[in-house]
């Protein structure tokens, strides 16, 4: 979990990062309209019968464990003038995923995007177009960052594959083979990198993938294009000391999974486990 800050109209406003989620603090938003009890403002937006109603449409198209009997409940009973609601209450009571509460002394309530920028309507529509207009900003920063990783990890992803194809050239192509056999063999090994890392071969990727320009390493992950640079160099290794290419994609697999459950959160790890399974020598 990872946080950043926004800077709008003075105030500062905290994002937190979880499972790729951005969630943007209603507390801070909240401080906008009421300095010294945010907190209240936000359970005073939760009052409203059209707050419960855009709260429970969200979770009903993006939350399939959502309880939608506690909902009709709460939106039975919205508007009148005994209704409370607390953050904690809804997603208690309703098993919410769109606002999550944190204790501590930099905690306080926090909602998905969306969520988040409907609620800073409610407070002002001008702090609401501030806020976009800085998360917007963020994002874009964002974006840039992980482009020049993204090509710097392409790079050294290339630079690694000279030494790969060196130890291919000095251990698997015979003096006398014919360039087209050669380049069959580099074709083999690259592939055999790709099935070790994507679960599928260039030609795979390819026969499902007609619409894209470029290869299957053109679209990989930032994750994927690190361990991709960092199987080059095993490979070219293993290929020295002359194992065959059914142990070497056994051994590249495994290491290709291992780094990648560190290198990503556990829910894409596992997902790609499951691709990764499939790859028999």
């Amino acid at each position: 979990m990872k946080n950043r800050n926004l800077t709008v109209k003075g105030l500062s406003i905290t994002i937190i990062k979880i499972n790729e989620i951005d969630y943007i603090s209603l507390t801070d938003i909240a401080r906008n309209k009421n300095a010294e009890e945010p907190k209240d403002v936000v359970k005073n937006w939760m009052r409203s019968r059209t707050t419960i109603e855009f709260l429970g449409l969200w979770e009903q198209l993006f939350n399939p464990d959502f309880k939608g009997v506690e909902f009709d409940s709460f939106m039975y009973e919205a508007g009148s003038n005994s209704f409370t609601m607390s953050p904690s209450k809804w997603i208690e009571s309703t098993n919410a995923k769109g606002i999550i509460s944190k204790a501590g002394n930099q905690g306080g309530t926090f909602a998905q995007k969306d969520i988040a920028f409907e609620f800073a309507s409610w407070v002002s529509s001008e702090f609401k177009l501030y806020l976009i207009k800085e998360f917007q900003r963020l994002k874009e920063e964002e974006s840039k960052h992980l482009q020049l990783e993204w090509n710097l990890s392409r790079t050294l992803a290339k630079v690694n594959y000279h030494i790969h194809t060196d130890a291919i050239k000095e251990n698997l192509i015979p003096p006398d083979l014919s360039k087209t056999k050669q380049n069959f063999i580099y074709a083999n090994e690259a592939d055999l990198l790709n099935l070790a890392l994507f679960g599928k071969t260039a030609k795979e990727w390819r026969d499902t993938n007609s619409e894209l320009e470029g290869n299957i390493r053109d679209y990989a992950s930032l994750e994927q294009l690190i361990v991709l640079s960092n199987l080059e160099s095993l490979n070219s290794v293993l290929i020295k000391q002359n194992l065959p290419a059914e142990k070497r994609l056994l051994l590249l697999n495994k290491t290709a999974i291992e780094q990648l459950k560190i290198l990503i959160d556990k829910n894409v790890s596992n997902k790609l486990l499951l691709n990764n399974k499939k790859v028999s020598p």
